[in-house]
């Protein structure tokens, strides 16, 4: 049995912009991965909305710090065969970083976390996927406009350095902006349809990543 941490945000865990909750479990992307590699493997979707990739907001009753949770996570769901981030979104917020160069030298920090984990057990450490979000858009949403604001070309960058990033890491990469684009209900999050597709999208890389 293979296993795959999905390590995400809103758009892993599922947030919905149309029903304003969370979408249906058969719609999230990590479980049309999960179906679509069969009983073989098991996906642990680990989303959270408003995570970010190493820095603190405040302003939940939670801890969205990406790289405060993720050690935990990886002692918990050890032995992990690949690791999948997709994270970044929420960096965008002007209160955070705000930055799509920030966002990227968060991620750095996240496979630093996973590579340098004590694994114990001879264990071995797993291999990374690195997937940018797919770019912010423009909304009548006020709330999530002012949230975001700056972010449409600070979006657009994360794919190149995630990209790049991954190339000197020996990392996998995917970018999820090319099978899915965001709604401009809040700029931000995915239709069912596109939450889907990201799930579809990105089944080939992880079938060759776990040697498939």
């Amino acid at each position: 049995m293979k296993s795959v941490l999905a390590f995400g945000d809103s758009l892993t865990w599922g947030y919905d912009p149309v029903n304003l909750g969370r979408h249906a479990y058969e719609d999230r992307w990590t479980s049309v991965l999960q179906k679509s590699l069969g009983h073989g493997v098991r996906v642990i979707a680990e989303g959270l909305n408003g995570r970010t990739t190493a820095y603190d907001d405040h302003l939940a009753d939670c801890e969205r710090n990406g790289a405060k949770l993720l050690p935990s996570l990886l002692e918990t769901h050890k032995p992990v065969d690949l690791v999948v981030i997709m994270l970044g979104t929420n960096d965008m917020k002007r209160g955070i970083a705000g930055s799509a160069n920030l966002a990227a030298s968060g991620m750095k920090r996240l496979v630093d976390l996973v590579r340098y984990h004590v694994w114990g057990f001879d264990y071995d450490a797993p291999d990374i996927l690195l997937v940018s979000p797919p770019k912010t858009c423009e909304t009548a949403n006020a709330h999530f406009a002012a949230m975001f604001r700056g972010s449409l070309d600070e979006s657009a960058m994360l794919a190149t350095l995630y990209r790049d990033l991954a190339d000197e890491t020996g990392c996998g990469f995917f970018d999820a902006g090319s099978v899915a684009v965001t709604t401009p209900l809040d700029g931000i999050h995915l239709d069912a349809e596109n939450t889907r597709a990201i799930g579809r999208g990105i089944e080939p890389v992880v079938r060759v990543m776990l040697g498939l």
